[in-house]
């Protein structure tokens, strides 16, 4: 296949997802000669020098999560003025990918979400809040174990609110508790993310979001 080049001590091999804060893509780290994932972030999401460092001190507590089913960061960089982290590669699929639109069996909805919700106390108890969990950015490995990915990264994007030039709240509607839905940053902390675990639990039974408008501003609308 096509070169996609290279981003510092990185080999991109190919893009495996895209969201609204970046580009994934699977990459070979040339010094350790193993595979990892690095995100890069979309040019124009960190603006000025105060959102670069927040966006690194975040990432840098991100880092410091070495837990099973967190996905771990290895490194932050910047290339051509855009910023990226490597993390580990997960061989696999997320929740969304997975579930595609039907209920999963309940008894793995159950053991996926124990381990998930573990996984962000874990998080929690070392002060680091998800505030995005959904379940594109969990993902399910080859042996059938849930990994959290994007720790802590959305509220650095759009710190001045949540509001982005599109009009669009801060995180995932469908699975975003009331006070992050209502840009209420001040009273968001680990119930919001408990919130959202329990969105995402919903969705695995049902095969449907909670909430769900026909678009971003209506499913706000119907908190």
């Amino acid at each position: 296949g096509t070169k996609l080049g290279y981003i510092g001590d990185y080999e991109l091999l190919s893009e495996v997802a895209r969201g609204g804060m970046g580009v994934v893509y699977k990459a070979r780290q040339s010094s350790l000669k193993r595979i990892v994932a690095v995100k890069m972030i979309r040019s124009g999401e960190l603006a000025g020098d105060a959102e670069v460092k927040r966006f690194r001190a975040e990432a840098e507590a991100a880092a410091n999560l070495q837990h099973p089913n967190i996905v771990a960061i290895h490194e932050i960089g910047e290339h051509d003025g855009r910023h990226y982290f490597s993390m580990d590669f997960v061989e696999g699929k997320n929740l969304a990918q997975l579930s595609a639109g039907q209920p999963v069996p309940a008894k793995q909805a159950a053991e996926w979400l124990k381990a998930i919700a573990e996984a962000v106390q874990f998080a929690h108890q070392r002060g680091v809040l998800h505030r995005d969990l959904k379940p594109q950015n969990i993902l399910v490995d080859a042996e059938g174990r849930p990994h959290v990915t994007d720790f802590g990264l959305a509220k650095n994007l759009h710190a001045d609110g949540g509001v982005t030039q599109t009009g669009a709240v801060m995180g995932s509607p469908s699975y975003m508790a009331p006070e992050q839905a209502h840009a209420r940053n001040d009273l968001v902390g680990p119930a919001s993310d408990v919130y959202s675990l329990g969105a995402v639990l919903y969705e695995l039974l049902t095969g449907r979001a909670p909430f769900r408008g026909e678009t971003p501003l209506e499913t706000l609308d119907r908190k």
